[in-house]
This record gives structure tokens, C-alpha cells and sequence, in this order.
């Protein structure tokens, strides 16, 4: 169940997945303070922090952890990677919130100054994403369950992954949350973006997973 822990490069891998997951959560918060929608589980994560009345980064990592429940029970395989991702993102990206300004009452509410916002939050998301996986420390908790579904299931990775980005973005519209034409732009593009860093900073897993393909869809 549990990916076995290469020590040797353990304290380099740890700073190396640390720079992805905080400029993940970089991303995340960007996407929030655009004010034109965010990605799917975001959606559901600001909708249920304004609920339970906590940060979205605790929410990040709430989620994570009930996810984890399923991935665990659906007997997925997991590295510390995966536990990594769960405590590191919600931190980093409460962290960013509290420097980052909403953009409403500081600048002139301009749709091109949130289509700046949006641009970067998709490349730093990107770049986390090949850094983070690039790794090959485990999936994250959603890119787990996904992978459980598309092993359990026999779907294709792209159904998978929709099932649950489609199930998740519902619950938080219906939950009143910040969905947008981001949200939608954001499933178009992240894959793409994804695909780009994999390409420009040459990721590949390392050891005898080397020559696997990452599917397409992975991000956290």
C-alpha cells in the first residue's frame, strides 16, 4: 500500500516536492483572488470553508484527508509524496492568500489585471504539477483517487478524472461556491500547461518507474 521510501535522495526529493506543493498553493490562491472562477475542487473547498467557517487551506487539507479514506479503502498504492501533498498545500496556500490582496478595493477592478492573475495561476500550477510529480513520490490524494477509479473501474483516465472534477464542481455550485468561466477555462488548460513543463524542464520518474507515461489529468 505504502511506496517505499528511497533515502538516499530522500532530503532532496523533500525540497524539491516542497517548491512544487508551495507553488501549487501559490496557484491555488491566485485562482481565488482572480475572482473568475476556480478549479473544480476549489470550488468546493472555498464553498465549505465559508460553511465550517474555516481558511480554504484547512479545507485542503480536510479534504485530503477524507479522500485519502477513499484511496485507502479502494487499496491504492501511496508514497509519502501523497501524505506530503496533503498537509503541504492548504498551509502554502493559506499563506499566500494572507500576502496576496483581493483585487476589488486595492486596484481598478480590471478583467485584464484577472486575466493576469489567472494566466499565472495556470503556469505556476503547471510547473508545480511537472515538479511535484516529477518526483515519483506518490500521487496526491485526488490524483489517487482517480488512479483507484480508472484501476477499479476499467474507465479511461480522462473519464475518471472527469467523473470526479464533474461530482465535485456540482456539489460546490450547489454549496455556493466561486465557480466561473475560470473554472471551465481551468479544465481546458491545465493539462496543456502540465503537459508544457513536463516538456520544457525534461521531468521523467526516476527509478524502475522511468519509462511510465504520466496520464493525462494528473495535477494534485
Amino acid at each position: 500500500m505504502l511506496k517505499p521510501i528511497r533515502w538516499k535522495t530522500f532530503p532532496r526529493d523533500f525540497v524539491v516536492i516542497e517548491i512544487g506543493l508551495g507553488l501549487f498553493g501559490f496557484g491555488i490562491a491566485m485562482l481565488i483572488r482572480c475572482g473568475l472562477g476556480t478549479s473544480s475542487w476549489a470550488v468546493f473547498e472555498v464553498a465549505m470553508s465559508n460553511i465550517l467557517r474555516v481558511t480554504p487551506g484547512t479545507m485542503v487539507v480536510i479534504d485530503g484527508v477524507w479522500v485519502l479514506g477513499l484511496v485507502l479503502l479502494l487499496r491504492e498504492k501511496i508514497g509519502w509524496g501523497t501524505l506530503a501533498n496533503i498537509v503541504s498545500i492548504g498551509p502554502w496556500e493559506d499563506l499566500f492568500l494572507f500576502l496576496i490582496p483581493p483585487i476589488d478595493g486595492v486596484w481598478t477592478d480590471s478583467l485584464w489585471l484577472r486575466a493576469a492573475y489567472f494566466a499565472i495561476a495556470m503556469i505556476a500550477m503547471g510547473l508545480a504539477s511537472a515538479i511535484y510529480i516529477g518526483v515519483n513520490a506518490g500521487a496526491g490524494p485526488r490524483d489517487s483517487l482517480m488512479l483507484a477509479i480508472y484501476r477499479t473501474t476499467g474507465w479511461s483516465i480522462r473519464a475518471a478524472r472527469t467523473s470526479i472534477d464533474v461530482t465535485i464542481a456540482l456539489a460546490g455550485i450547489l454549496l455556493h461556491g466561486p465557480f466561473g468561466a475560470g473554472t471551465i477555462a481551468f479544465a481546458l488548460l491545465i493539462g496543456p500547461s502540465v503537459q508544457m513543463w513536463f516538456t520544457l524542464i525534461k521531468v521523467k520518474p526516476h527509478a524502475t518507474e522511468a519509462e511510465q507515461p504520466i496520464p493525462d489529468g494528473m495535477t494534485r
